[in-house]
């Protein structure tokens, strides 16, 4: 069962696995904007659009609201929607506690791991006002979109860590799927993961507090 913050949590862990997309940076109106228009071409509720494509990547998310139209239409129409995404970050903000989160894992093992592609996730950071970590894994290095824990496993591995010693942080189902598929432990980002099954679900960045030891442990304290 996934751990109550009503009390202090602490986890420990070799390094961090960071979603982007409601884990570091608000971009909830932008995605909402380009996909509520895609679900009206396509004659689609938007409602159940938006449901479906948190935390994947848009081929995937076409698969299963189309799934009779051919993959090289969802391959081709995700490009399109990644570079509309891309030039849109009007309001993308940083999730609450982002900047201080992110300055505390200078000099920690720590990967981005996102669905976005390479330029939709700089877009989206530097919007944000948020340095893009040194590793990061973006949709251009897997093959399989979240849940599977592909990406996650690659960005372990990229950092030279066992991922059962790694701590995955994100906010969709999808994500939070694919990081307990990965074998790791997950912080959840907004109350709705506790329904995912996260390891432990906080509010925002603001709960955690990181140190470290001369092992190179990280220790994340969740505040309640």
């Amino acid at each position: 069962m996934p751990a109550s913050t009503a009390e202090t949590v602490i986890l420990t862990a070799r390094a961090l696995l960071l979603d982007m997309d409601g884990t570091l940076v608000d971009s909830g109106a932008a995605v909402e904007r380009v996909w509520r228009a895609w679900a009206a071409e396509q004659g689609l509720d938007g409602d159940r659009v938006l449901e479906v494509v948190h935390g994947r990547q848009g081929f995937a998310s076409m698969a299963i609201l189309l799934p009779d139209r051919p993959m090289e239409i969802n391959h081709a129409e995700n490009a399109r929607m990644l570079a509309q995404e891309t030039a849109d970050t009007e309001g993308v903000v940083p999730i609450g506690g982002a900047p201080t989160f992110l300055a505390s894992l200078a000099g920690l093992p720590h990967a981005l791991v996102t669905s976005a592609d390479d330029a939709l996730a700089r877009a989206r950071m530097g919007a944000a006002g948020l340095p893009v970590p040194a590793v990061a894994v973006t949709a251009e290095h897997v093959t399989r979109s979240k849940p599977d824990p592909e990406g996650f496993l690659l960005g372990a591995k990229l950092l030279g860590i066992d991922p059962a010693d790694c701590i995955v942080l994100e906010d969709s189902e999808a994500g939070t799927r694919a990081g307990l598929a990965a074998g790791m432990q997950v912080i959840g980002i907004g109350p709705a993961t506790t329904s995912y099954g996260a390891t432990v679900s906080v509010r925002d960045l603001t709960q955690l507090q990181v140190t470290t030891s001369d092992s190179g442990t990280i220790t994340l304290t969740v505040a309640p």
